[in-house]
């Protein structure tokens, strides 16, 4: 039987063998952490304990989350996170794998904001009823990818009670919530480097001065093809008036994005890497699905983010006029 600490797997916190199918594992923690419980050779499971004295019964021919713990709120709430968000999880990541393997469907994308929504709230709920847990501190960093406004995080943040931060987690909150705030609405947009189509480098700097749509898509994305039919009509409409747009494309295939710029008439730069879901821009500012887009003003501040369909062309007559 072994216990060791996820953040640091490689020394073990308390080691011991059973007797007579009992054990007692023995350790002290600086701060409620999510450790890891190792029976055995092949039975590991995840736990989230304080300084406590925890009883877990259990048999090692049972599937390791249906153990009963006891003795421990924290885990308690970590069995009803793992209950509530795994699930969820799961679905989310069934949908997402959908999208990146091509099927870019308006049905698809309703799924996937809905099921987004769903765990949000979900979120919400749990760190409702649970403020001063760790355990909750867990949930908004598990879902932070998820969250683009950062005003969301800081809400939950400051809900949370102290003993809820007092951690390793509450740590990591804070720093993710400082280091989102660089793509927030009214922060400066990150430049960045790409080949346009003919292989020279574009930078976003070099846009400085005007207003810009960073337009995140691919050829094979349908959702963005459909998108690109307003886009073309907005930027022949304020092209004249210091607006631009520049294509970020998360293709593979070169020949493929050719075409599909060509065939949907874009007229403005398009730059890619060509590495698909793991565009460097792409990661940097956090892109997990298409369409995506962020208006960036003059100085280089984002403006407003996921301008579709005739919203983009609303908010450039607003500042732009019609």
């Amino acid at each position: 039987m072994v216990l060791t600490d996820l953040e640091n797997p490689g020394v073990p916190l308390a080691d011991t063998i059973s007797h007579a199918g009992a054990f007692i594992l023995s350790t002290q923690l600086e701060a409620s952490s999510l450790l890891g419980l190792g029976v055995g050779d092949s039975i590991k499971t995840a736990v989230f304990l304080g300084n406590e004295t925890v009883s877990v019964k259990g048999d090692i021919k049972q599937k390791a989350d249906e153990w009963k713990y006891t003795g421990s709120s924290i885990q308690n709430n970590f069995t009803e996170f793992q209950n509530t968000f795994v699930p969820k999880f799961g679905d989310l990541n069934q949908l997402v794998q959908q999208l990146q393997s091509g099927n870019g469907s308006e049905e698809l994308r309703i799924k996937l904001d809905n099921a987004v929504a769903d765990i949000q709230k979900s979120v919400d709920d749990f760190i409702d009823k649970n403020p001063a847990s760790p355990v909750s501190t867990l949930a908004i960093l598990s879902t932070i990818n998820l969250t683009e406004d950062v005003s969301v995080l800081e809400k939950r943040a400051n809900s949370l009670k102290p003993a809820a931060l007092s951690n390793v987690f509450g740590g990591q909150l804070k720093q993710a919530i400082v280091s989102a705030k660089f793509n927030s609405v009214g922060s400066m947009a990150l430049d960045f480097s790409q080949p346009d189509t003919t292989g020279k480098s574009v930078s976003l700097s070099q846009f400085h001065g005007k207003y810009v749509l960073v337009d995140f898509w691919a050829s094979w994305c349908g959702p963005c093809r459909k998108e690109n039919h307003f886009l073309v009509k907005t930027f022949d409409k304020f092209k004249d008036k210091n607006f631009t747009v520049l294509g970020v494309s998360l293709d593979e295939d070169k020949e493929d994005w050719l075409r599909a710029i060509a065939k949907d008439e874009l007229k403005w730069t398009q730059v890619s890497d060509l590495k698909g879901w793991e565009n460097e821009v792409a990661l940097k500012y956090k892109i997990t699905s298409i369409p995506r887009n962020l208006l960036i003003g003059p100085d280089g501040k984002i403006i407003a983010k996921d301008l579709r369909g005739d919203a983009l062309d609303e908010k450039l007559a607003e500042i732009l006029g019609k």
